[in-house]
């Protein structure tokens, strides 16, 4: 099945130079052993002091609306009842204890669309008012046309006043039409409590007989929200899903193919048969090591450069409503992207591609033998491809090579005012979905290649090393900090971990049963179910502290508030919490989704010098003593 197959002289340093029965196979299979508790034990304290941390943050983090706040949807219709009597009336009845307040919500897309091509045309005008008083000789002028190339010539100032006027008009009647009429009320609504502990259990109960009626779920923080997607009918969500599935499965299994085409246009072989004339120049040594070494993991970088866009619009497709789960859930699609076609792609076009006939038409538990055999075969790809992607990309995030390439553009085509240099200025979040999954494939990477080939390890520690200093520094000093989640990404990231670890297994398995060590092969049967369990263990040890809010947690905090603020009016601070930013007047910035109380109003500017600051922490709650601590553990309070 391999015999076509060509190796390289780094398999002098894999397993793969060990003959057939030898019995330094076992050397593998203990370190195999070795590395995968090695790596438990680690994600098992890493596990514990991440949940920890969580829940520290949760119990001594200052008041925080989105922990007396839920999200209602799916509310069902009354004839006789708006959606928001609809909801106080049940709450009263219900929670008559806790309930607070609500905000019922309105499908204003197409206002807060009308709003930003109005601060467009605003932008539009300040730059002709500005090179008007630059130059008063002549009033600048504009056509009317396509793209500004087009039509007639009118005076760009006027044009834009009037425009500006119009579209003002529109908005207030798109805003009395959106508060007015019952169709853009959606079935769904923030619904507040008084105390953590009522949030808590309205949250993570059923409301009603009907599982499918009154569903409750924890609110996003205020700037966590994601406005365009509440406007969602809760019942289409899961078409939207079942959509996006299909179409990610399509684009995973057949994105290999454009890239195994072109990987193998970018070999030797592959050009000398496309371009006969050019054999000459490919065979110079210096040539040749290039087109080798890093043409291949060039063309691949290339192809993955718009792979996160498309998969956030997939994520924002599907309805999440806060950027966090959209982050979360790109992060997952794009780590089994990178899987398929990055790792298994990469292994199958370099080894078995070659025989693709013969690896479809081979059974089930052979494939582990054909991707066990190509692994050690792809370690000089897989180093190249760490230099290529890891240690230059490492390089570029110290540069931002990309928001600087991509403001020098904005700069040169688009920026016309201030405003314009800032938001071009501006370097955005950390990307989650991006960086994380990346790094996951390298642990991959390192977990597979360990007992194979550990000549790659190197590499490997190199990139993680640099990546902790850059990446430690840019979230300080660089990136805004657009929302806070408390750690709640960890079970993902402890997750993909695991998957790593268990294909190391199989592919170590599949490699030694073609190496006539089929007496050692049973050894490694237990290392993945020993891991599987490991994985659910952890789970159900931690992962409810990233799911629920402990109710002994919410009462403890909610009676050291009282007992340090009993007169705190929270219904004020939550009254325009989670208003769409929309109607907090047209001028507001996307950073006014981010509500704050009315004591947190100061702001301090981060390290990073620019327009986005950080809110102080507030001084009406947090900061206990531990004398009130120690009376709520004791029961006093």
């Amino acid at each position: 099945m391999v015999a076509n197959v060509t190796a390289s002289d780094i398999d002098k340093l894999s397993i793969s130079n060990i003959p057939l029965k030898s019995q330094r196979f076992w050397t593998h299979i203990v370190m195999a052993y070795a590395f995968t508790f090695w790596t438990c034990y680690v994600l098992r304290r890493e596990y514990e002091k991440v949940a920890s941390m969580r829940l520290q943050f949760l119990s001594l983090e200052r008041r925080r609306l989105d922990q007396f706040t839920v999200l209602v949807r799916n509310v069902p219709p009354d004839p006789d009842e708006t959606v928001s009597e609809l909801l106080e009336h049940f709450f009263l009845v219900n929670h008559p204890d806790h309930y607070l307040t609500h905000q019922v919500v309105c499908n204003a897309n197409k206002l807060a669309s009308l709003v930003k091509k109005k601060k467009k045309k605003q932008n539009w005008l300040d730059y002709y008012q500005l090179k008007y008083s630059r130059n008063q000789s002549q009033r600048p002028q504009m056509k009317t046309g396509f793209l500004g190339h087009f039509g007639g010539k009118v005076d760009a100032i006027d044009h834009h006043i009037s425009e500006i006027g119009e579209l003002s008009k529109e908005i207030e009647e798109e805003r009395t039409r959106v508060l007015k009429d019952p169709k853009s009320i959606m079935p769904a609504a923030f619904v507040s409590f008084k105390t953590r502990w009522g949030a808590a259990v309205c949250a993570q109960t059923q409301q009603s007989r009907n599982p499918t009626l009154w569903l409750t779920e924890w609110a996003p923080e205020p700037r966590d929200v994601y406005w365009q997607n509440l406007a969602i009918p809760y019942m289409s969500l899961k078409v939207r899903r079942l959509i996006i599935g299909v179409a990610f499965l399509l684009l995973t299994f057949f994105f290999i193919i454009p890239i195994a085409s072109v990987q193998a246009l970018a070999s030797i072989e592959g050009i000398e048969k496309r371009a006969p004339f050019l054999k000459s120049v490919i065979e110079i040594k210096f040539i040749k090591s290039v087109i080798q070494g890093f043409l291949p993991g060039i063309v691949l970088k290339l192809f993955l450069i718009f792979l996160p866009t498309i998969l956030m619009i997939m994520s924002k497709f599907e309805g999440f409503i806060s950027l966090s789960s959209l982050e979360r859930r790109s992060a997952t699609r794009n780590y089994i992207f990178l899987i398929i076609n990055v790792f298994l792609g990469s292994i199958l076009t370099g080894a078995a591609f070659e025989q693709l006939n013969s690896f479809i038409k081979q059974s089930a538990n052979e494939i582990p033998k054909t991707i066990g055999v190509a692994v050690p075969m792809k370690a000089t790809f897989f180093i190249t491809y760490i230099m290529v992607d890891g240690w230059a990309g490492i390089a570029g995030e110290v540069l931002m090579l990309k928001p600087l390439i991509f403001y020098h553009l904005k700069n040169f085509l688009l920026v016309k005012t201030e405003k314009d240099r800032e938001e071009a200025m501006d370097p955005g979040s950390l990307g989650f979905h991006t960086g994380e999954p990346r790094i996951q494939l390298y642990f991959l990477l390192g977990l597979v290649y360990a007992t194979v080939t550990p000549v790659l390890l190197p590499f490997i520690v190199i990139f993680f090393a640099f990546a902790y200093l850059v990446f430690r520094h840019q979230i300080i000093n660089v990136y805004n900090h657009e929302y806070e989640s408390g750690a709640a990404f960890w079970p993902d990231v402890h997750g993909r971990i695991i998957t790593g670890l268990v294909i190391s297994q199989l592919a170590l398995m599949g490699l030694l049963s073609t190496k006539e060590a089929a007496q050692s092969t049973p050894f490694l049967i237990a290392l993945p179910v020993l891991t599987i369990w490991f994985h659910r263990f952890c789970n159900g040890r931690h992962k409810s502290a990233f799911v629920k809010y402990p109710l002994q947690e919410a009462m403890m905090k909610d009676t050291l508030e009282r007992a340090r603020d009993p007169n705190f009016n929270l219904k004020a601070c939550l009254h325009s919490a989670y208003v769409h930013p929309i109607f907090k007047g047209d001028d507001d910035d996307e950073d006014d989704l981010s509500v704050e109380m009315e004591t947190e109003s100061v702001l301090v500017p981060t390290k990073r010098q620019s327009q986005r600051n950080t809110p102080v922490p507030s001084k009406i709650s947090g900061g206990y003593s531990p004398s009130l601590l120690e009376a709520v553990k004791n029961g006093e309070l």
